[in-house]
Formats: C-alpha cells, structure tokens, sequence
C-alpha cells in the first residue's frame, strides 16, 4: 500500500521534544519532524495546551519561528492546534490542564495569537458550554479555524448548539472527561449521537481499552473517525521524567503518561503508525481504513479551512508493508535523509 503518509491533528511534542517550549529551535524541532516522519506521518499540527495569554503567544511565536526557520516544518506543519484555554475547569474534565489559566471562548484571543505569524492556527479545541460557546464557535469558523469539542462537560442540547454553530471534530473523544458520569444524559453519547461530528480517538489502549475503542468505532463509523496520538515529547524517546507545558511528567516503560504523582494522563507516548498496527490487530478496521482513518481523514477535516491545503505539504510518499511498517519513498523540498 502507497499513501501520501499520515496526518497527526494533536501533537503536544515529539522525540524529547516539547512544542510548548517558549526554548524550541529549528534544528530541535526538525530533529521531531524527521522522527515523525520515520513513523509515516508527512503531516501534523503541532498542538498548543492551556497556558495565560501572554504565555500561549510567547510559545506560539518561538513555535511558529522554528516552523519557519527548520528544514521540514515548511512542508509538514500547515498549520497548529489550539487546545485550549476554552476548556472546562472542572475535576476530571479538565485533564492535565492548569485550570487557573482556563478563560470563556474568546475568538479575538485567537486572532491575537496568530497575528503576525507564518501560519494559522487552524483547529481550536473548546468547551462549548462555556459562556460564549456557540458564538465563538461561528466566529472562528468565519474566521477560517476548524472548532472542536473537548475536555467538555457539554449534553446533548449544547452539542447540538455547538454543532448547529459549525462545530465538527470531538478531541480525543472518551478522554478529558471524569471517571464517573450520568448514566445517560452525558457528554460522550451527545457527542457520538451527533451526526456532524467527526471522533478523533487515541489508539494507545491506554487512553481507551481497546474493546471499548471498538465500540466507539463502530457507535460512530470508520468514515466518521480519526486517529491521533496527542503525543508529548516521551513518543519515540526512552521512558522516564520530562517537562511538558512547565508541568512535569513521568512516563513508564509500557507508554503510559502520567504526572509524577501518577494522577491522571499528561499526553501519551504513542507513535501514529503504532495507532494504526494497533486498530488493525485488535480488529477494530482492516489495514486500508486504519490508514485512511490517520491519513484522508484529518486532511478532509482540515479542507474546511482556507489555509490549509492538503497537496502543499508533500514531504513523501509511505509505503506501507504487510505489517504495517512505513518506508518513505521519496521526500519533497527539505527533506531529510532516505
């Protein structure tokens, strides 16, 4: 199987590598690119987590230089993600997040973080339940962003408000939510009842045990679904302590995220093409819809958005074997070594 490689949507960092590091340089973040693109991802968004505004713009500006400035981020990275500040602050929703920097939607708050920059921000994860939610949400789709569901306490009634507002993805659906919820009424089953919402889901069996990945799947439809790694810079690096956002986290030998205390995921370690081998061994899609599910997918998703364009960002073709290994077979301007 040939394909123009995948395309991660959440990526925090790579291959020791943090994207929120107001320290990251060119040549760091090409050493994370060329790692990415060993594991048959050709495009990405590197994805910004909550932090105070002027904290989110130092971070983006240093990212968005080194983007420019590298030899791969010219052709792999369009665009970033946005995860946050627009999140729920509430116990178990918010995740990892630090919650004192959580804000209401701000559509202005977004354009002022971009402006200047080299490239947009092109998908905006938020809580639609907050005050200002479906507005903001018809603000940045004016604006060009794709918006997305996630770390969201939202029912069914705000769902659909957010989803008639232009919303189309849930982030990492099945995570950023508590332990507990109303049997019924709840978050998950508004989001997979919601037709115009695609799932983006991380395939680590750690995020989700891999029975219920399967259900999910099959709740919401291959064609509706992305995988992702929300990767942090432990994915392809040795286990052990890193800095992640400011924050420190721990990862262990079998790929599990966690802060220190082991309170709660930070991320994951995961690798895309892994994702992939992984929703095809557990029989959850055979091997062409598992790639497409990482690869046509997110790129139909990010079509929505006037500065993304799938056929710039070229830096190879993936072939891909009988199991499910990648090999890129050529590489565009910039690219690094065969």
């Amino acid at each position: 199987m040939i394909t123009d490689g995948l395309f991660d949507l959440q990526v925090n960092g790579f291959a020791g590598v943090d994207f929120n590091d107001p320290g990251i340089t060119a040549s760091t973040l090409d050493l994370a690119l060329e790692a990415m693109l060993v594991c048959g991802v050709t495009g990405c968004l590197p994805t910004l987590i909550t932090a105070s505004p002027e904290t989110l713009a130092e971070r983006i500006r240093a990212l968005d230089t080194a983007v420019a400035g590298s030899r791969l981020g010219p052709t792999m990275v369009p665009g970033y993600h946005l995860e946050g500040p627009f999140l729920n602050a509430a116990t178990g929703y918010s995740g990892c997040h630090p919650t004192q920097a959580m804000s209401d939607p701000n559509a202005n708050l977004v354009a002022t973080l971009e402006a200047g920059l080299t490239r947009s921000i092109l998908l905006v994860t938020l809580a639609p339940e907050r005050s200002g939610g479906p507005q903001t949400i018809r603000e940045l789709r004016a604006a060009g962003k794709v918006v997305s569901i996630g770390h969201s306490a939202a029912g069914f009634p705000t769902i659909k408000a957010a989803a008639n507002a232009g919303a189309t993805l849930s982030t990492h659906l099945g995570n950023g939510l508590p332990a507990e919820l109303p049997k019924l009424d709840n978050t998950l089953l508004a989001q997979l009842a919601e037709p115009r919402l695609k799932a983006c889901l991380i395939a680590d069996g750690i995020h989700i045990p891999r029975d219920a990945l399967a259900a999910l799947v099959h709740l919401k439809g291959i064609g509706n679904t992305i995988l992702v790694s929300d990767a942090v810079m432990a994915a392809a690096a040795p286990a052990g302590r890193y800095r992640f956002a400011g924050m420190d986290i721990l990862a262990d030998e079998n790929g599990k995220v966690t802060r220190p205390d082991g309170a709660g995921l930070a991320g994951s370690a995961l690798q895309l093409d892994q994702a992939v081998r992984n929703v095809t061994a557990w029989n959850v899609a055979n091997p062409d819809s598992a790639v497409r599910m990482a690869s046509q997918h997110p790129r139909a998703v990010l079509a929505a958005a006037p500065g993304f364009s799938g056929s710039t960002f070229d830096p190879g073709q993936i072939r891909w074997n009988s199991a499910m290994e990648p090999t890129v077979l050529r590489k565009g301007p910039g690219a690094g070594r065969n």
